[in-house]
């Protein structure tokens, strides 16, 4: 569904003052060129409606300055009036982009006791603990909070093996009993 924009909102935003503005441009760069290329440039700044970007060498340069007309355009649908008229470039070494934190991983889902009991019977234990992992992330995939059905087979009994239904949220019996079951399973089978 799209929603009718409204041109002047980035520069009520962003307009009043050009560090604002540097800013907005800075983070619609990518967005404009594409991340490779953003990889390879440098918004550098923003002055009186031009835009100062850093290339590597004069190769890079004469390229994007044919591509300019397409560049400004791109920046003109997302930021608006607040979007630079004009592009100058300087030739320079290119810092990498920083790193972005890696969301961290989900916790894995609660492997049915069956599962983990069945697994036992493998004797190498980097070869169980592989077998468990991957079960278990074949299993998440079903689970309600990773957005999946669990209208299958396997997620369900995913579900009803681990003591609650889909719909449920993890009460603090249920966390106990879940828990008491598995320290019983590892005993049965030794470990």
């Amino acid at each position: 569904m799209d929603r009718p924009r409204d041109p002047d909102l980035a520069m009520r935003l962003f307009g009043s003052s050009p560090e604002r503005a540097l800013a907005l441009v800075r983070a619609a760069w990518p967005a404009a060129v594409g991340p490779e290329l953003a990889r390879r440039t440098e918004v550098v700044s923003l002055d009186a409606g031009q835009l100062r970007v850093r290339v590597p060498d004069a190769a890079w340069q004469k390229n994007l300055w044919r591509m300019r007309g397409d560049i400004l355009a791109r920046l003109r649908a997302i930021a608006g009036r607040a979007a630079p008229r004009s592009m100058g470039f300087v030739q320079g070494p290119v810092p990498p982009p920083p790193e972005r934190p890696r969301a961290a991983a989900p916790p894995p889902p609660r492997l049915p006791a069956s599962l983990v009991e069945a697994a036992s019977v493998i004797e190498d234990e980097a070869l169980r603990a592989a077998f468990l992992a991957a079960a278990g992330r074949y299993l998440g995939r079903f689970s309600p909070s990773a957005g999946g059905s669990t209208g299958s087979a396997a997620g369900a009994a995913g579900d009803s093996a681990a003591g609650g239904s889909p719909a449920a949220p993890p009460t603090e019996a249920n966390s106990a009993a879940a828990s008491s079951a598995g320290t019983a399973t590892g005993r049965a089978s030794g470990r």
